[in-house]
């Protein structure tokens, strides 16, 4: 009689659900692994940039290197403070990289006009200044970030991308600067800290060299007004004439001696 081999049921299935298991667990470490590839070279969102610069040599450079880049499009430029308000509230760009020593309105006062005019706009400083002064400066205007104009073109894009996530970020030159100067204890953001929001824009106006009745025009207030400002102005700052109220501007980088 011919004996025929058996296996038993107990003995396949074992082996099968073995089988199953191994292939279950390699199934999702190679699709963990695809995802994480995935994510990995997943497409960059597109920021829509801004140049605010008044030397165009400046602004080709970095317009030139930022164009490598292709989730970066620079949608304008502007050469002054007023220029950059105006395109701004046209353009709505992601992200604005804005000088601070230019004519006509300094890149703080643009700043803080858009902080909250346009606060989805986000603003980057890039700027030659790596003092702390600037920095505290920078931080009230209610800018995302602080680049030097020397810093690496990595540096920059990924300062860019980091304020239009939301997340600040300073060159390390400056950020280190700043904590030296909160660690010693001296850390101390001037008397315009004193100063309402409008009560700096007129201070900004007055040392532009702007006559009251400008400056009434150019706000949408009463000439009264402007002279209440400038009255609280001068005895908050304890500055008792237009040239001192200019010199504080200037030293305080509200303003550019350009301007």
């Amino acid at each position: 009689m011919k004996t025929v081999p058996v296996t038993s049921s107990s003995t396949r299935t074992s082996a099968s659900t073995s089988g199953h298991q191994t292939g279950g667990l390699a199934g999702h470490i190679q699709s963990s692994l695809a995802s994480a590839a995935k994510s990995a070279t997943a497409p960059k969102p597109r920021i829509k940039v801004m140049l605010v610069d008044d030397h165009p040599v400046v602004r080709k450079g970095v317009s030139s290197c930022l164009s490598r880049h292709e989730h970066l499009q620079i949608v304008a430029e502007a050469s002054d403070g007023r220029e950059a308000v105006t395109k701004a509230r046209q353009l709505m760009p992601n992200v604005v990289l804005m000088d601070i020593d230019m004519p006509h309105m300094n890149g703080l006062a643009v700043t803080e006009l858009l902080r909250k005019e346009l606060p989805q706009i986000k603003v980057l400083i890039l700027s030659m200044h790596s003092n702390t002064e600037y920095v505290l400066r920078i931080i009230q205007s209610g800018a995302r970030g602080y680049v030097l104009k020397e810093a690496p073109t990595d540096e920059l894009v990924r300062a860019i991308e980091a304020v239009y996530a939301g997340e600040a970020f300073f060159s390390p030159e400056v950020a280190h600067a700043a904590l030296n100067q909160f660690v010693r204890g001296v850390a101390n953001p001037g008397h315009d800290q004193t100063l309402t929001s409008r009560e700096r824009e007129v201070l900004v106006q007055i040392a532009e060299g702007l006559s009251n009745k400008e400056i009434a025009s150019r706000l949408g207030v009463g000439v009264r007004t402007v002279e209440t400002h400038r009255e609280r102005i001068m005895r908050k700052l304890d500055i008792h004439s237009v040239a001192g109220l200019t010199k504080f501007a200037i030293s305080h980088g509200l303003v550019s001696l350009s301007t």
